[in-house]
């Protein structure tokens, strides 16, 4: 099956000025598992732990490694049942508790696994595994500042430790914490040069303040310490800078590179197509976009863009087929947008400003939807409608300097 599982909400790319905040590569989904030699205070799983002596002590040491191989097989549902079996025979059984955690989260039953971490540390209080078990619930729940109170908490303990450190710089960031993410990253580096996570963090971080410079640094010593196993998500990040750099023949080039090691990526298709776009090649970028709608057929998103391409071709039926056909499939602004830009292309004045003042007034704030029915009326020669519907927009309190300009054009005579 394709990499296409849902609907990316893509910001429309009509101006050349505009970028998109089209999808972020999802890098740092896989944090690597929590490992026994990540901790300090926390005695490794072993026999040794109970007494031979004690036939309940060696049947619960059996069933909780026969649960654990069956969780680390993925057998959730098999695992749970053998864990519940250990507290029936000790109902406080740290084993079993954090296990019970470990495989609700992996259900993605993140307040479940949560009831099950806080009861293990109810009567295991110094017990790692569900501390941090707990941690990652809150993180994959969005709930960064709780996560981080905790890691911080630990941080205390054994603050040389990389795997909780990448942790709280991942948080920071997703907290759009700029400074304390960039530090944390930073000590991790310094105790591990190469470390792919704290590089990779970086790289993220900075592409999400708009430092795509400074993001392809970490990504490309990624890519140079994995040679040709380079990860995927890594080629078409770096692509994405130079996509956002607007250095779409370069970005075309790792773009490709993504694609023949997988040709239906998302991530690569897009990419690839938006440059080709970029560098107003049209015919190129169309035949990636339906390469999308082939693995994805009710896109709306990219049967607008679809739609956007025909129209700078000046292929006016072709673009309206495809607008309408996003419509067809629910309501979007954008491909009314274009509709609009269309009807105003071949001089269909009034319905053009039908179409945009619709948009208008159930609160579009594309700064495109106002700038064109300003034009509009402008060619039907009503100036002052122009000016009110370009101070319209800047009520919104939206600054944008080709609708400032506009506006100061139409104005100038007046002051």
């Amino acid at each position: 099956m394709s990499d296409i599982k849902h609907e990316k909400k893509l910001a429309n790319m009509d101006s050349p000025g505009e970028t998109t905040k089209s999808f972020e590569n999802k890098l740092d989904e896989k944090i690597p598992d929590i490992e026994e030699s990540d901790f300090i205070n926390s005695p490794p799983f072993s026999d040794e732990i109970f007494s031979p002596e004690d036939s309940k002590q060696v049947e619960i040491s059996e069933l909780s490694k026969q649960a654990y191989s069956l969780l680390k097989g993925n057998s959730i549902t098999e695992a749970i049942n053998v864990f519940k079996k250990i507290l029936e025979l000790d109902p406080t059984n740290n084993y079993a508790l954090v296990g019970l955690g470990d495989a609700e989260r992996k259900n993605n039953k993140f307040n479940e696994a949560i009831k099950f971490y806080k009861q293990c540390l109810e009567h295991h209080p110094s017990n790692n595994y569900a501390l941090f078990g707990l941690a990652d619930c809150y993180k994959s729940m969005n709930q960064f500042p709780k996560a981080i109170a905790i890691w911080e908490e630990y941080l205390k303990f054994d603050d040389k430790n990389i795997t909780v450190l990448t942790r709280v710089a991942d948080a920071y960031r997703k907290t759009k914490e700029f400074e304390k993410a960039e530090k944390l990253y930073q000590k991790v580096l310094e105790k591990s040069p190469k470390n792919a996570y704290a590089l990779i963090g970086l790289g993220h971080l900075n592409y999400d303040f708009k430092k795509y410079r400074e993001a392809l640094v970490y990504w490309e010593k990624v890519m140079e310490s994995s040679g040709e196993l380079v990860d995927i998500r890594i080629l078409t990040s770096i692509g994405n800078c130079y996509r956002k750099m607007k250095l779409f023949d370069r970005g075309v080039y790792y773009f490709e590179r993504a694609l023949e090691r997988s040709p239906d990526n998302f991530y690569g298709l897009f990419g690839l197509a938006d440059c080709y776009r970029g560098l107003n090649q049209q015919y190129n970028s169309i035949v990636y976009w339906k390469k999308i709608l082939e693995l994805d057929p009710n896109n709306k998103v990219i049967l607008t863009r679809i739609g956007d391409a025909y129209r700078s071709m000046n292929d006016f039926e072709k673009a309206k087929e495809s607008y309408q056909k996003a419509l067809d499939i629910d309501f979007d602004s954008y491909a009314m947008l274009g509709l609009a830009i269309l009807c105003k292309l071949q001089q269909k004045y009034d319905q053009a400003i039908t179409t945009l003042t619709h948009l208008k007034d159930t609160g579009d704030t594309n700064y495109r939807v106002y700038l064109e029915l300003a034009q509009c009326y402008i060619e039907k020669k009503e100036k002052q409608k122009a000016i009110e519907t370009l101070i319209d927009f800047q009520k919104l309190g939206i600054k944008n300097q080709t609708v400032s300009d506009l506006l100061f054009e139409l104005t100038k005579n007046d002051h």
